[in-house]
């Protein structure tokens, strides 16, 4: 046992024998009537938000004092474990200075306990302060009645443990979470990179040994063979290209093997700025309710990926294009509604009376578009622009998922291009995939291609749809994947947060906007 580990183990103790060894023991224990007697003055000087839960509690326990040696010991491993969760125990428990408080310290440890309990189960900060608009199911957990539950089964770690998500993308990224952390303290994670000039398959950079023991800290070279590649110099050889290729992947970035500016810009984050980010997207999975449909289509619209979910697995995913910056798509939650089969588009009065209408009329003939009761609209057709199919969402804001003639943007690593809507690549085939379950509503669908009537298609059945933004994510292969922060959420989220954190500004690999592509 270390030397804090003696030293928080005395402050239990001493914390312990200040409110009386036996704190559950009948009424008339001198301690327990101290207690008591100055419930009300000292709730008075807990903040206003905790005061209720903390009222809560002490009547389900009598208003005695609950804190045993036993008891603490149990919080103490909890809080022991904040580290897991991208939080630091020292921004919610102080043992020592609980110990020296004997007047005060029952009350605020059950305080402490309560703040870290509700971060751990509804995150630290609320959503709608730091998106402008996020609209999904909230997590909610009745801290006092499963705190005094906790307590009486002696499941106190149990109960900490369960109240953070427990789902796998959860558990992955809190375990890279935990590797950067031990990466950085075990030598400050890897050397800073210098943005500079491209370096190309086949040439040479003396920035190559830096570049070298990045890939291999991440996990994109061997030890083995980062040391191989060191003691070739400063060659940008093709074992090193299939590293990089690797690490490009890993950040979203087009995997070529030349070291570009997007891909410097990736290189030049720290560790420690990674780790931060790793910590602000716990944060958000945090926010969100854990009960989650089996079947369900998950949008990272950070990573602009989408995954389809099936008996609670991910069977297929897309690329997808989702909102520009500044056309942002929001954080939404919303059921599954329709498919419909060559979708006509009625064009936003927004869209219609900046990129349209000023156009002429020429212009609408050109596009297949009509004006009818002041809305414009697009005729179904292979130019249209919601493509062969729509995948409408309840109550959605106008926000939906569909098909799109415009396929280019799919090959790009940036893909937030979109009003809002979200394009979906392959999206007929999705949309069959669907519908298999049952043949007849299939057949009505192919039915509807073939012909090119425009068709409305129920599906059925309930599937949920989730706009999620993650920046920091674990992959199929088991590492931490980052997108950079294209919305700049992470950046509000940190400053919310009071945590520095400086990442890549995103790097837009396409050649600019289509003029003719005024889509949703």
């Amino acid at each position: 046992m270390n030397r804090r580990q003696l030293g928080l183990g005395a402050a239990v103790s001493a914390l312990a024998s200040a409110f009386g060894a036996s704190a559950l023991a009948q009424t008339r224990d001198p301690g327990a009537v101290a207690f008591y007697d100055s419930f009300n003055d000292q709730l008075a000087r807990l903040p206003a938000t905790l005061q209720p839960d903390v009222r809560t509690f002490y009547e389900l326990n009598g208003w005695r004092p609950v804190w045993t040696p036993d008891r603490l010991r149990a919080l103490q491993a909890s809080a022991a474990r904040a580290e897991r969760h991208g939080l630091s125990q020292a921004d919610f428990f102080d043992f020592d200075a609980l110990a020296a408080d004997r007047a005060g310290g029952e009350m605020k440890t059950t305080a402490a306990a309560m703040t870290y309990a509700r971060v751990l189960a509804e995150g630290r900060v609320r959503p709608e302060t730091v998106e402008d608009l996020w609209e999904m199911q909230k997590n909610r957990v009745d801290l006092p009645a499963g705190l005094n539950d906790a307590l009486a089964t002696s499941r106190l770690l149990d109960w900490f443990e369960g109240l953070a998500p427990t789902d796998i993308g959860y558990s992955n990224l809190s375990a890279g979470y935990v590797r950067y952390r031990r990466l950085i303290n075990s030598g400050g994670g890897w050397p800073a990179f210098r943005v500079g000039a491209n370096i190309e398959p086949g040439g040479s950079d003396p920035r190559i040994p830096v570049i070298v023991q990045r890939l291999v800290a991440e996990g994109d070279l061997s030890a083995a063979d980062g040391a191989r590649i060191t003691a070739m110099g400063n060659v940008y050889g093709p074992d090193l290209q299939a590293g990089v290729r690797s690490f490009q992947a890993r950040h979203g970035l087009g995997a070529d093997g030349r070291i570009g500016t997007g891909t410097q810009r990736s290189l030049s984050a720290s560790a420690e700025d990674r780790a931060r980010q790793i910590a602000l997207n716990l944060e958000r999975r945090r926010w969100l309710k854990r009960d989650l449909q089996p079947e369900r289509i998950e949008v990272n619209t950070a990573a602009a990926i989408m995954v389809y979910w099936k008996d609670g697995r991910p069977v297929h995913s897309n690329r997808v294009v989702v909102g520009s910056h500044d056309n942002q798509t929001p954080s939404l939650e919303k059921p599954f509604a329709s498919v419909v089969a060559n979708p006509p588009w009625y064009v936003p009065a927004g869209i219609a009376r900046r990129e349209i209408l000023p156009r002429g009329p020429a212009y609408l003939a050109s596009q297949n578009m009509y004006v009818q009761n002041g809305t414009v609209i697009q005729r179904a057709g292979p130019t249209a622009a919601l493509g062969y199919v729509k995948f409408e969402l309840r109550d959605s804001y106008a926000i939906f998922l569909h098909d799109t003639p415009s396929k280019a943007a799919f090959n790009l690593s940036m893909r937030q291009r979109s009003h809002g809507c979200v394009r979906v690549q392959n999206a007929v085939e999705f949309a069959r995939l669907l519908l298999s379950p049952d043949p007849a509503l299939l057949g009505q669908f192919d039915t509807a291609q073939d012909t090119r009537e425009t068709k409305r298609i129920q599906v059925g059945r309930e599937i949920g749809v989730r706009l999620l933004y993650w920046t920091a994510f674990v992959d199929g292969q088991g590492r931490v994947a980052f997108r950079e922060d294209v919305y700049e959420r992470d950046a509000k989220l940190a400053e919310a947060l009071g945590i520095g954190v400086s990442l890549p500004k995103p790097v837009d690999d396409g050649r600019g906007r289509d003029a003719n592509d005024v889509g949703p």
